[in-house]
């Protein structure tokens, strides 16, 4: 690498470290009012295998209080799980007042990874999507934000960061079995995306779809779009100005102009 290419690239490593550092002082700043007015945010990250949820997540949370902020990656259901309401493991892990709550993967596995692997049946598949709205709404009308973001990424990004997380003694513990069928299953993954967008985003239950090919570009946007839409009265207006080639709300248009990968 020639040392003009190394001070371009050093350049853009502090443009970064930059922006975000403004950007995770903006988010304290949401969680001071969050706490002094007594509210509660939840937003959910989906995407693909190695879409980069867990990068985001961890930009969101680093300077914020462990105390007030929660994580919540559940792992396989267990026995009793699975003969209880589907939604009923998800509800003990909501936000409670002064609250922000990231869910990595949350309901929302049963309209994807479930069907596409066989773990549930078409009709609880087809139940699941006729009642995730009004669970929802539940939630929205109790006084919980919501936000739901889809990390979309192109087959050929996710074959890399598959392949270096195979590679990578780092990453180790993300490889998983599900990893190997990821790219076999592209298609029906798609397919279940799709039907997801279609029955559970609205007006007022959006989808929005994150551009996430460049982690970097994507973790800036999230967070700049996530301030955009809450009210905060002391957030910088001028730093809540998410890209919106990078994050947009789903719409039918976006699957046919390939905005959202195919």
């Amino acid at each position: 690498m020639s040392k003009k290419s190394k001070k371009t690239e050093a350049a853009a490593a502090e443009d970064y470290k930059s922006a975000l550092r403004g950007l995770q002082v903006e988010l304290v700043k949401l969680q001071r009012h969050l706490i002094k007015n007594n509210l509660r945010i939840l937003i959910i990250f989906e995407g693909r295998d190695a879409s980069g949820k867990d990068g985001v997540i961890k930009r969101i949370t680093e300077h914020l209080s462990p105390r007030d902020t929660r994580v919540v990656a559940l792992g396989k259901p267990s026995d009793r799980d699975t003969q209880s309401w589907y939604f009923q493991r998800y509800v003990a892990e909501l936000p409670a007042t002064r609250e922000m709550v990231l869910m990595n993967r949350s309901w929302y596995n049963r309209a994807g990874v479930e069907p596409v692997m066989g773990f549930c049946t078409k009709a609880e598949h087809e139940d699941f999507l006729q009642s995730v709205p009004e669970f929802e709404r539940m939630l929205v009308r109790s006084g919980t934000q919501l936000f739901k973001y889809y990390l979309d990424i192109s087959k050929p990004e996710q074959k890399r960061r598959l392949d270096d997380r195979r590679v990578d003694p780092l990453k180790q513990w993300k490889v998983s079995p599900i990893d190997k069928t990821a790219l076999r299953h592209w298609d029906d993954y798609s397919a279940a995306r799709n039907e997801m967008f279609a029955r559970s985003h609205s007006d007022d239950l959006p989808w929005h779809v994150v551009r996430a090919d460049d982690k970097k570009l994507a973790r800036l946007n999230v967070i700049r779009h996530l301030m955009s839409r809450v009210d905060c009265p002391d957030k910088d207006q001028h730093l809540a100005q998410p890209d919106g080639e990078i994050v947009f709300d789903y719409a039918d248009a976006h699957l046919q102009s390939g905005a959202i990968a195919p």
